[in-house]
């Protein structure tokens, strides 16, 4: 059987997962979940942005997801550097500023608490959204759940 065959596009758990592209998170079993489970979005950071949102509301309004988990974790490498070093960095290298953000953040519980509140007002999401947020520790694959309202 070929992969993905007799799975449904539709999520079982009807849930998003979002979380970093760092190459030592497998998505799938450091949450113990399967093909065809859930939707994972991966960017730098695991950050909310544009294309985060775009992909969420299809994902909603398209194929019937009602959960949001949104998965930092410690020891990102967007931890290493600011949002103005790296601008800096590119345009001495290419002569250019970049047309887009890299969403540096220095605590990962801050940024996901912040990114939950971000996504609680989008007019695009459903309003009955249930979004959580964690902070995973890559070294014993603990996931730290993120209070969003301190």
């Amino acid at each position: 059987m070929a992969r993905g065959e007799g799975l449904s596009a539709v999520p079982a758990l009807h849930t998003v997962l979002l979380t970093c592209m760092d190459c030592r998170i497998d998505a799938y079993s450091a949450f113990g979940l399967a093909p065809g489970e859930v939707h994972v979005l991966r960017n730098a950071g695991g950050v909310v942005t544009d294309d985060v949102v775009r992909s969420m509301t299809i994902s909603q309004r398209k194929l019937q997801t009602r959960e949001v988990l949104l998965v930092r974790h410690a020891g990102c490498g967007l931890t290493s550097f600011t949002e103005e070093e790296f601008a800096e960095e590119l345009a001495d290298d290419t002569g250019m500023q970049p047309p887009w953000r890299t969403y540096a953040f220095g605590d990962p519980v801050v940024g996901v608490r912040r990114d939950m509140a971000l996504l609680r007002r989008d007019p695009f999401l459903r309003p009955d959204t249930s979004i959580r947020g964690f902070v995973l520790d890559l070294q014993d694959g603990h996931l730290q759940e993120v209070d969003a309202g301190a």
